[in-house]
């Protein structure tokens, strides 16, 4: 049993969680979390289709209901629809967690120019974060009690940290940081919003990378090790529950401790 469970129970068993980008990797272990936690849920993918399915597939195991719907939440109609369509199956949403971000670090990925970095980290972690954020709070204000928004930055978005790919990050991840305490001032007390800010995560990008960093990063973690994507879900649960209710625009790193 996850230790998600065994921490916090059936602390959403009220809730409806939306998790964007939730085919896969993190996205995929807070969906999953969410459901072990009694909540239910929808998710959204982009391109990962098949993703998307074992995925609901294994939160319909745990006794959970989902509905998958394909949104690139960097076009306003797609953000809308899905909005519309989770309104539609479940009448609202309780939590909206925007986890959906671009992938420079593998596959064809690592090949594109800055500029396409640039653009698509732009337009998929930033402006889908932004757009997907003002959706969430359009829905939240018509229902009685609010909801909460859990955005997803970077641990390195205070101190930096230098090469370009980390240049770009810094540049949609500190936007999101930025953007989610301004608008944590404009919605309270009836929504909160905070932000996930995961450091070193084993997902694709660090299964693929070569024994000398992976131990360069366990290294310089006080943990001594990379995280995991169940660690940044326990995190998610944790903001989505009354166990947070008095937490909003804030930032929890989940980090091992490289940043403090």
């Amino acid at each position: 049993m996850s230790t998600v469970v065994a921490r916090v129970g059936r602390e959403l068993a009220d809730r409806v969680v939306l998790v964007t980008g939730g085919s896969s990797g993190i996205g995929r272990a807070i969906a999953l979390a969410c459901a072990r936690a009694g909540a239910t849920l929808a998710i959204s993918y982009r391109q990962n289709q098949d993703g998307a399915a074992v995925v609901a597939r294994e939160i319909r195991t745990v006794g959970q209901r989902v509905e998958v719907v394909r949104a690139d939440v960097s076009r306003i109609e797609d953000v809308d629809a899905l909005a519309n369509r989770v309104r539609e199956v479940f009448g609202r949403v309780d939590v909206w967690i925007n986890n959906a971000g671009a992938d420079i670090l593998t596959g064809t990925a690592r090949r594109m120019s800055r500029l396409e970095k640039l653009d698509l980290v732009l337009d998929v972690d930033l402006r889908g974060t932004v757009l997907a954020s003002w959706a969430a709070v359009e829905l939240m204000r018509q229902q009685p009690r609010g909801g909460t928004i859990i955005n997803t930055s970077w641990d390195h978005v205070g101190q930096g940290m230098a090469g370009e790919n980390p240049e770009l990050y810094a540049a949609a991840k500190g936007g999101i940081a930025s953007f989610s305490r301004s608008l944590a001032r404009a919605v309270a007390p009836a929504i909160r919003v905070n932000i996930l800010a995961p450091g070193f995560i084993d997902t694709a990008f660090g299964e693929g990378a070569p024994g000398e960093w992976r131990s360069h990063v366990e290294s310089i973690t006080p943990m001594g090790r990379w995280g995991t994507p169940d660690d940044v879900a326990q995190a998610a649960v944790f903001l989505a529950s009354d166990a947070s209710a008095f937490l909003t625009g804030q930032t929890l790193m989940v980090n091992g401790g490289v940043v403090m």
